[in-house]
């Protein structure tokens, strides 16, 4: 019997179990689907991060000198021997097949849950949503091992035990109103009066930012990602777009039909995400070339490398999704989230993570500390807030939405390009929450926000029906597109595109919508200390507010 190394040490599976999966027994014959992650010698990820910081920064002589494919392969892939060595382990357990992905750093795998129970010493079960029985995972609870000989070669096996929460947009209105209850509004008349005057349209988003017309050609690109089932119907889309004067227009990755969702019910609760992504993201951004990237599952890795394969990824990436940084099955796991997220900034492309919508309770809820989002605390992406209009249905003022995430990491510490926002911030604000509740040192977000409340909720059309739903899955794809219109005009000038955000953002925070009302404490209503304050300037609720697009754009 080889010696085994207990992976992804620290971890207790069950420990990670989500009350919204249900053991459905064990799993035998049927397919699991893994991604087996090469490690990195610490030159190797020494010599990434430098590379990924100094095409970031605008003031380094290397801003923008972007890197492709075999290059980061150059960098990060592992030897041949390794691969082939783990490879050939993996056929020799029962694996039907072993993907190796582009950059030499990952393998993609599947086997059945049986085979994988013996290659990997573990016990695998099947488990069924609790709110939505059509979804299975296969998963491991318990910790999993490796030979001694393959573990010197692999970091960790993603995809093997994580269960991740359903991230469904919140339903904030099935009815579009026009008697807003404040008695006024300003919203521009639009979407052929389906949205009444107290859902955001992206007419109301155009008037707010600043956005102007919608690019009608392109050179760029942005895509939306879709997890665990989420998927879209053309229907709906071509309804959306007749109402609202748009001509939506989408490229499937990964699988999703987009003809899933016409059922009332069920399109409204599990296909309004990735209906939301599609209507906003494309609406806002015109011409400019938008991808639904689809997995089947959970998987940031699976996702990244999807990414990482193609011949031309897209620019420009809005991800709705997350889970708290405890939730997450090892640091292990994170650190490699974050090397993956390092690929695709050193190779020019912009990942935007919307901030959650829990406030600073995070899916944890009430504890003696608050419970930072990940992938919203990684330094290696940019974290989208939520806001609302001060007053309902009137086009103006901002404040911070009282579910949207921001804080601390527990686990990151604080990127340099944020230090002097962050500590500024710290110096001024009043009725900050108890310190004992978060790490004033770790990693802040969000960076940046959008309209995400349910003040005046978001018209989609989903399952057959014009609803309002709130989230910062709204202000994702919203900011995503945003940027996407900025690239356009860095391609058109025959610049670079913007690839990681944030030190560009922080270098120009003064031209983004400041907010400085309201706390993100994660209740509709929030006592002075609980939670973060939106202040002037940065801060951790809403990081540097909204976007003011006439500013942003003069700055390109």
């Amino acid at each position: 019997m080889p010696a085994l190394v207990v992976m992804e040490q620290g971890n207790s599976a069950d420990v990670k179990l989500s009350s919204n999966w249900l053991k459905a027994g064990r799993c035998s014959t049927q397919q699991m689907h893994l991604m087996v992650i090469m490690k990195k010698r610490s030159a190797q990820r020494a010599k990434l991060e430098e590379t990924f910081w100094a095409v970031s920064d605008p003031d380094h002589p290397d801003y923008g000198k972007h890197l492709n494919s075999s290059q980061i392969t150059e960098i990060i892939g592992a030897d041949s021997a390794a691969i082939l060595h783990v490879v050939q382990w993996l056929r020799k357990q029962g694996a039907i097949s072993t993907d190796v992905a582009a950059q030499r750093d990952a393998i993609e795998v599947s086997m059945l849950c049986q085979d994988a129970e013996r290659a990997f010493a573990t016990t695998v079960s099947t488990f069924v949503h609790a709110r939505a029985n059509e979804l299975t995972l296969h998963r491991a609870a318990a910790p999993y091992s490796l030979p001694h000989e393959i573990a010197q070669y692999v970091s960790m096996v993603g995809d093997l035990i994580s269960l991740p929460e359903l991230r469904l947009p919140l339903i904030a209105n099935m009815t579009p109103s026009t008697n807003n209850k404040e008695g006024v509004s300003n919203f521009p008349a639009s979407c052929n009066d389906k949205c009444g005057d107290t859902f955001v349209t992206p007419a109301v988003l155009t008037k707010a930012y600043k956005l102007g017309a919608a690019p009608a050609s392109a050179k760029g690109s942005i895509a939306v990602a879709e997890f665990q089932g989420v998927q879209y119907d053309r229907f709906d889309i071509a309804s959306f777009s007749s109402a609202c004067g748009v001509d939506l227009k989408v490229k499937n990755v990964g699988g999703a039909s987009g003809l899933e969702c016409a059922i009332p019910l069920l399109g409204t609760e599990l296909c309004g995400e990735a209906l939301l992504d599609i209507e906003y993201a494309g609406s806002l951004s015109g011409a400019i070339p938008l991808t639904d990237i689809f997995n089947s599952q959970y998987s940031l890795l699976k996702w990244a490398t999807q990414i990482s394969n193609m011949a031309s990824p897209p620019l420009i990436h809005s991800v709705s999704y997350g889970n708290d940084e405890a939730q997450q099955t090892s640091e292990e796991y994170m650190l490699e989230a974050n090397i993956a997220f390092m690929k695709l900034g050193a190779m020019g492309i912009s990942v935007l993570f919307a901030s959650g919508d829990q406030g600073v309770l995070g899916r944890e809820g009430i504890g003696a500390k608050y419970h930072p989002d990940f992938p919203a605390s990684s330094p290696y992406i940019t974290a989208v807030g939520g806001t609302d209009f001060v007053a309902a249905g009137m086009i103006g003022k901002e404040k911070a939405w009282s579910l949207g995430g921001g804080g601390f990491s527990n686990t990151f510490v604080r990127p340099a390009y944020q230090k002097a926002a962050v500590e500024a911030f710290l110096s001024k604000a009043s009725e900050l929450p108890p310190k004992e509740k978060w790490n004033s040192t770790g990693r802040a977000y969000p960076d940046l926000s959008a309209l995400g409340g349910q003040v005046n909720p978001y018209c989609i059309r989903a399952g057959s029906l014009f609803a309002g739903v709130a989230g910062t899955s709204a202000s994702c794809p919203v900011v995503a597109a945003v940027f996407a219109k900025l690239n356009e005009l860095r391609l058109s000038k025959g610049g670079k595109p913007l690839g990681f955000l944030n030190p560009w953002i922080y270098k120009h925070g003064s031209a983004f919508n400041d907010v400085t009302q309201g706390r993100n404490c994660g209740s509709p209503f929030c006592l002075p200390t609980a939670g973060f304050p939106a202040v002037k300037g940065w801060d951790a609720a809403t990081g540097f507010g909204s976007p003011n697009f006439e500013k942003l754009s003069a700055l390109i």
